[in-house]
C-alpha cells in the first residue's frame, strides 16, 4: 500500500517528481503544526488556517493523480499520510474545503447529476449511503463521513478522454456500437476497477460522447462519431448492425471450433489406421467430411454477414461524403447569395469608368500650372534677340597688359644674323639643344 513513507525513500532515491515536500522528514516543528486539527472558523487565524490548506489540499489531489484513482475516502486518506504513528487530523476540512470548491464530488451526487436511461442498472454496482449520511446531508452537516466516497473531478475527466482515445484507436471504432463488455476489456488496464470504469463511462454520458442501451439483456454502449461530435441516439440501424456483428463474432468462433474438431477426427483416423482398426478409421473420416460440410455451409453464412455489414460500411461512408457535399454546397449557396452575373459585369464597368477618370486627372495634373499668367511665345523671341545684341556690342574686359621694366643702360637693337649666329654657338655648345626651324624669331623676339 502507498504512504508517504515509501514515498519519501523513493524520493530521497532519486524520483524527481516525488509527491511528500522535503519538511516530511526534515522539520519536525513544521510537521507537527500541519498535523494538527484547523481552528473551528478561518476568522480566529488565517494565517495558519491557510498555511494547512495550502499543504494539504494539493497533497491530496497529488496522491490522486500518482495512484490513478479517481475515488477517495478520508479513511483511505488518513491511512496513507500517516507519519511516524501520527494521523493528520485536519483532512476532514481539506476534503470539506475541496467540496466547496468544486475539485471533489460525492460520488451520489455525481450520478445524481447524469441524467442517463442506463444509470438504473448501474445503481447496484454503487454501495447505498447509510441513513445517517442522507439525514446529515439533509440537515446542513458538511461533515465528511470516513467510508464515504469522493470523486477527484478534474482526474475523472482526465481518464474519460483517455477512455475515448483509446476506444478510437482500437478495432473496436469500426462501428461506433460495442458492447459493454467489450469495452470493459478494452479499458481494464485505465481502469483499476468496475467502480471507476462505471464512473469514466457516466462522464462521458455526462458530456454527451457515449450513450448507453440495454438491449435483450446485454448492455451496448454509443460512442459519438468525432471527438468534438455529439453521440446521437441509439437507433433501429445502430442495433441491426450490432447484431450482425455479433452474428459474425458467433460464426467465426463457431468455424474455429468445428474446424478443431476436424483435425480432431482427422487425427483419430490415423491412429486407428495404424492400429489396424479400418472401420474406427473410416467413420472418424466420415465425421471429418460432415464435420467439413459444416463449416463450408458456416462459411457461406459468415460471407453473407461479413458482406451486408461491408456495404453497410461503405454506405456509411457514402452518406458521410453525401453530408460534406450537401453543407459545401449549402455554404457555398450562402456565400453568393447576393452574387449575379450582371452585378459583376455592372462592377466592373464601373471600375474601368474609375480608372478613366483617373487617368484624365492624372493628364490635366500633369499639364502644368500657368498661375493665371498667360505669356506671348513671340514677344520672348525678340525680347531673347535684343540682349544677344547688347551682348555683342560690349567691349572684351582683357587683363591688363603687365608693365615693362628697362634697365637704366640702354639696350641696343640686335639683328636678325646676330641672333642666329648666336643660336648655333649655343647649339654647337649643347648638343642637347636641338634648334628649331620653326620661327626662332618669335621664341627669342624680345618683349616690346
Amino acid at each position: 500500500m502507498w504512504s508517504p513513507e515509501r514515498e519519501a525513500e523513493a524520493s530521497a532515491g532519486g524520483d524527481p517528481a516525488g509527491l511528500l515536500p522535503p519538511e516530511w522528514e526534515e522539520d519536525e516543528e513544521r510537521m507537527s503544526f500541519l498535523f494538527s486539527a484547523f481552528k473551528r472558523s478561518r476568522e480566529v487565524n488565517s494565517t495558519d488556517w491557510d498555511s494547512k490548506m495550502g499543504f494539504w489540499a494539493p497533497l491530496v489531489l497529488s496522491y490522486s493523480r500518482r495512484q490513478g484513482v479517481v475515488r477517495l475516502r478520508l479513511r483511505d486518506l488518513q491511512e496513507a499520510f500517516q507519519r511516524k504513528g501520527s494521523v493528520p487530523l485536519g483532512l476532514a476540512t481539506v476534503l470539506q474545503d475541496l467540496l466547496r470548491r468544486g475539485e471533489l464530488q460525492r460520488e451520489s451526487d455525481f450520478m445524481a447529476s447524469v441524467d442517463s436511461s442506463w444509470i438504473s442498472w448501474g445503481v447496484g454496482v454503487f454501495l447505498l449511503k447509510p441513513l445517517k449520511w442522507t439525514l446529515s446531508n439533509m440537515l446542513g452537516d458538511n461533515k465528511v463521513p470516513a467510508e464515504e466516497v469522493l470523486v477527484a473531478v478534474e482526474l475523472l475527466k482526465e481518464k474519460a478522454e483517455e477512455i475515448y482515445r483509446l476506444y478510437q484507436h482500437s478495432p473496436l471504432s469500426s462501428h461506433p456500437v460495442v458492447a459493454l463488455s467489450e469495452l470493459s476489456t478494452l479499458c481494464a488496464s485505465s481502469c483499476p476497477d468496475e467502480r471507476t470504469f462505471y464512473l469514466v463511462l457516466l462522464q462521458l454520458q455526462k458530456e454527451k460522447r457515449v450513450t448507453v442501451l440495454e438491449q435483450n439483456g446485454e448492455k451496448i454502449v454509443k460512442f459519438a462519431r468525432g471527438p468534438h461530435t455529439k453521440v446521437s441516439p441509439v437507433n433501429d440501424v445502430d442495433v441491426g448492425v450490432y447484431q450482425l456483428m455479433q452474428s459474425e463474432q458467433l460464426l467465426s468462433r463457431k468455424v474455429e471450433s468445428l474446424s478443431q474438431e476436424a483435425e480432431r477426427c482427422k487425427e483419430e483416423a490415423r491412429r486407428a489406421c495404424r492400429a489396424g482398426k479400418k472401420q474406427l478409421a473410416l467413420r472418424s473420416l466420415k465425421a471429418k467430411q460432415r464435420t467439413e460440410k459444416r463449416i463450408e455451409a458456416l462459411h457461406a453464412k459468415l460471407d453473407t454477414v461479413q458482406g451486408i455489414l461491408d456495404r453497410i460500411y461503405a454506405s456509411q461512408t457514402d452518406q458521410m461524403v453525401f453530408n460534406a457535399y450537401q453543407a459545401g454546397v449549402g455554404a457555398l449557396k450562402l456565400s453568393m447569395k447576393d452574387v449575379t452575373v450582371e452585378k459583376a459585369e455592372s462592377l466592373v464597368d464601373q471600375i474601368q469608368e474609375l480608372c478613366d477618370t483617373q487617368d484624365e486627372v492624372s493628364q490635366t495634373l500633369t499639364g502644368g500650372v500657368t498661375n493665371g499668367l498667360d505669356f506671348d511665345s513671340e514677344e520672348l523671341e525678340k525680347e531673347l534677340d535684343i540682349l544677344l545684341q547688347d551682348t555683342t556690342k560690349e567691349p572684351l574686359e582683357l587683363p591688363d597688359r603687365p608693365q615693362c621694366y628697362t634697365n637704366s643702360v640702354p639696350n641696343p637693337r640686335i639683328s636678325d644674323a646676330e641672333l642666329e649666329a648666336e643660336l648655333e654657338k649655343l647649339s654647337l655648345s649643347e648638343p642637347d639643344l636641338v634648334p628649331s626651324s620653326k620661327s626662332p624669331k618669335r621664341l627669342l623676339e624680345p618683349t616690346l
